[in-house]
């Protein structure tokens, strides 16, 4: 599995043959089962996560019960609730598996030598911070502005892997709409092709 994450890592620079072995004894390996968590609110986070096969989310429940989806994690992509791994503090976030999922994980220590240690990782997630801070900016501003129609226009097309691998009603959570407003925004799409 680390065979995945050094190759992601190589778009941002090459990894030498110690640094692959550095990085062997940072990592460790996860499955998840579909449904299984890798986080629950209230835990410590204690590791974040590269999602080498699969499909993970986050997402948090409203004290009415309602799931709101904050992140979805396909393969190639991290996923961790940040603050609390960073502060040490109980997670606002659930965690889970919407497929079966292999991971690395590592823990903040992990993290840290890594980021001292290994170039290519240093300027992987330097990167994604970046693109991770424009694509929060973007949902925030499509969310006090954009129509619902909009907002899932403009997903289909910045994220077209992940809504053919969403269920209806995560996508629907995800973009702030109910199912049902969801599925009349797709039957008024199907019908202008």
């Amino acid at each position: 599995m680390l065979d995945v994450l050094r190759a992601y890592l190589e778009k941002a620079a090459p990894v030498s043959e110690d640094e692959f072995g550095f990085m062997k004894t940072i990592f460790l390996e996860k499955h998840l089962a579909k449904g299984e968590f890798f986080l629950r609110e209230g835990e410590v986070a204690r590791y974040g996560a590269f999602v080498v096969k699969g499909f993970l989310r986050s997402y948090v429940i409203d004290n009415k019960g309602k799931e709101h989806i904050m992140q979805f994690a396909p393969e190639n992509w991290w996923i961790s609730d940040k603050t609390g791994l960073t502060s040490n503090t109980s997670s606002t976030f659930f965690i889970d598996a919407i497929e079966d999922s292999d991971l690395l994980i590592c823990d903040l220590n992990g993290h840290k030598s890594m980021m001292e240690k290994v170039p290519a990782y240093f300027s992987s997630f330097q990167a994604g911070i970046q693109k991770r801070a424009e694509a929060k900016d973007t949902r925030i501003v499509a969310s006090l502005t954009a129509t619902a129609e909009d907002r899932y226009h403009e997903f289909l097309k910045t994220y077209p892997s992940i809504a053919r691998r969403v269920p209806q009603h995560m996508l629907a959570s995800y973009l702030g709409i109910t199912p049902e407003t969801l599925s009349r925004i797709r039957k008024q799409a199907s019908r202008k092709k």
